[in-house]
């Protein structure tokens, strides 16, 4: 540190180099997440070259667990000299930032990429990079390293063919574990392919062996269909598709039997996960057309007003917007802000909606049906809240009895384990840090909120004693996470069968009415250990089969070690809780995050949906990956 400050204490950093100080400010993170961003970046340049109608195939080839190649059949990058620069076109890519075609509007009329950086965040932020371009029958090649390039432009060879491909490596200097994972890739790549029903997507997994291929004919149509297994369907997808002001809305909605909702929203073909102006003009569009429609019902004798929930229970949608100019919310683009977007979407989705009512009147009266019966729920749970109020069990300041709270109010150092079964329970009450852990109870498996409505979630003790513990209220009108009384809620269940059915109710739970919790990273699964073992005085708790494995390697004598198999929580005794699964100087815990919000619905629907077949396909392509396995 230093007291003087001029001028020639500010620093300015060249080329790449801010990038490589502060990758998360262009990537997000340095995790999962942002190093799977740089996959995206590359692909999203690709796909921009598919909506300018010049490219039709796209391979992504996973090379080696940490080597990745992106190759389309696109225009090429340019590599003749720009102009002003004096450098060839594709350097200009790679390694200035704000640089690129997309500027102008005369290049990609619609694109994803709209800050000219991504192909050249990915070049910083890898330890090595090679571009191959095909254009006017030659192969263009240039590598890189850390951002640099490590020669001029070589002519490799001729070819018939025209695109790019792209390949890097992470750097490991950077990245904490530089390693991709195909299924998050693969996520991505499905989503571009259902909005682009012109472009056929290939999945090369060569550490693997595996091959997948993302085309589909209906486009957001077969998306819905996706996103919906495991429930049952009341009707055939509605399909809208209009434009207005050279803005293109295309949207496909569908109700299941289900009581959850599921919007997926995109600009110019990115995952806006966060909504934004569109979402907001196709939910207005929504409820407005509904109540529409349930004022001219002659079936509806007695007006019900329905609310904005109502009319999206059970609903699923995928909606899609093309245009000049989105504006984002930073460079990882997750919300739409442009205010002029609402009014278009909302006018093209009141029409294309009205228009198919008064086609198919009988999905009109099926919709209708569900929405006034979402309603009827609704008032229902609200009566059922203000009678719980009364008896002071929801209030805020009174909480259930089944709940031993810890004695500090500060929710930043306070943290709530749920634990099953009275035993169970029992030993951490006695195990915990009363000062800052407090422990719920609970008894047996909650309602498994997937197949119930409103007013019946709120009517189920346990669920009752878990909004009342957490503090923040519950469902899209009440939740509240300012009002948040833990900063950490572990789910602390056995390491069997049962024990995970019920983590997976609970969490059903918190995604669906309590989703904030989870995106603001204060949802965690406890890890008791599976195995105590004793060798001679010395003992020590292992977390898994390979653990166990690994020590009788390293022992001399593996017939003397003494090994206690837990098959509970209540086997532990109060001590033995606290040392292996709660006390925070030698626990493991881990916490849940929604990597991609449109694949945990749909695996979330397929586990605790309606439908039968769809279970029980994930249970068999799934079964090789289950661990500790109680039979």
């Amino acid at each position: 540190m230093t007291n003087k400050y001029d001028a020639a204490q500010i620093q300015v950093l060249k080329g790449l180099e801010g990038v490589r100080r502060r990758p998360a400010m262009y990537i997000g993170d340095l995790g999962v997440r942002g190093l799977h961003h740089l996959v995206v970046e590359i692909v999203d340049n690709s796909i921009d070259e598919a909506m300018a109608g010049v490219c039709k195939h796209i391979i992504v080839t996973l090379q080696e667990p940490n080597k990745i190649s992106i190759e389309d059949d696109g225009r090429g990058i340019p590599v003749d000299i720009h102009p002003e620069l004096g450098i060839p076109g594709l350097e200009v890519v790679m390694t200035l930032l704000h640089a690129g075609a997309k500027f102008s509007g005369k290049v990609y009329i619609i694109s994803g990429g709209l800050h000219g950086v991504g192909a050249s965040v990915v070049n910083a932020l890898s330890e090595w990079m090679e571009v191959e371009i095909y254009r006017q029958g030659k192969v263009y090649v240039q590598s890189y390293r850390k951002g640099e390039p490590t020669g001029p432009i070589q002519i490799k060879g001729t070819t018939n063919k025209t695109g790019t491909t792209t390949t890097f490596i992470p750097d490991s200097g950077i990245f904490k574990r530089p390693i991709f994972n195909p299924e998050i890739i693969s996520t991505r790549l499905r989503e571009v392919a259902y909005l682009n029903p012109d472009l056929s997507i290939k999945l090369l997994d060569n550490v693997k062996g595996t091959e997948q291929v993302f085309h589909y004919k209906r486009g957001i149509v077969d998306f819905l269909a996706y996103l919906d297994q495991g429930r049952t369907r009341l009707h055939k997808p509605l399909y809208i598709k209009d434009s207005r002001n050279g803005i293109e809305v295309e949207a496909a909605i569908e109700y299941t039997d289900s009581f959850a909702e599921n919007i997926v929203t995109f600009v110019n073909t990115i995952n806006t996960h966060e909504g934004g102006t569109h979402l907001v003009g196709f939910k207005a569009a929504l409820t407005k057309t509904l109540n529409e429609a349930t004022r001219k019902s002659n079936s509806n004798k007695k007006q019900v007003d329905l609310t904005g929930e109502d009319v999206r229970e059970g609903l699923t949608a995928v909606l899609s917007v093309r245009m000049r100019n989105p504006q984002f919310e930073g460079q990882t683009k997750t919300k739409l802000g442009n205010s002029e977007v609402r009014g278009i979407v909302e006018s093209i989705v009141s029409e294309g909606l009205s228009r198919h009512f008064d086609e198919q009147p009988r999905v009109l009266n099926l919709i209708l049906q569900k929405a006034t019966a979402a309603a009827r729920s609704r008032e229902a749970a609200r009566k059922a809240r203000e009678l719980e109020r009364k008896k002071s069990f929801l209030a805020s300041d009174t909480l259930p009895g089944k709940l031993a709270d810890c004695s500090s109010d500060n929710p930043d150092e306070c943290e709530l384990f749920i634990v099953e079964g009275n035993s169970a329970g029992g030993s951490a009450k006695q195990g915990r840090d009363r000062r800052f852990q407090a422990v719920l109870a609970m008894r047996g498996k909650i309602l498994n909120v997937e197949k119930s409505g409103l007013n019946k979630i709120l009517a189920n003790t346990e669920i009752k004693a878990i909004i009342s513990s957490v503090g923040t209220g519950f469902g899209e009108e009440s939740f509240d996470d300012s009002r948040v009384r833990y900063s950490k809620i572990i789910i602390m269940a056995d390491a069997d069968v049962d024990g995970s059915h019920i983590r997976t109710l609970l969490l059903t739970l918190f995604y669906r009415y309590m989703r904030d919790l989870i995106e603001n990273g204060m949802i965690y699964i406890a890890q008791p250990p599976l195995y105590r073992v004793k060798q001679g005085k010395k003992e020590q708790y292992l977390f898994s089969d390979e653990d166990l494995e690994e020590l009788r390697k390293k022992t001399s004598h593996p017939e003397r070690l003494e090994v206690q198999r837990f098959k509970g929580l209540g086997e532990m005794n109060p001590e033995q809780l606290w040392e292996t699964t709660m006390n925070p100087a030698r626990r493991i815990l881990k916490k849940v995050s929604v990597a991609d919000a449109t694949e945990a619905h749909r695996v979330f629907s397929v586990l605790m949906g309606s439908e039968v077949e769809p279970r029980r396909k994930f249970i068999e392509e799934n079964a090789q990956f289950v661990e500790n396995l109680d039979i």
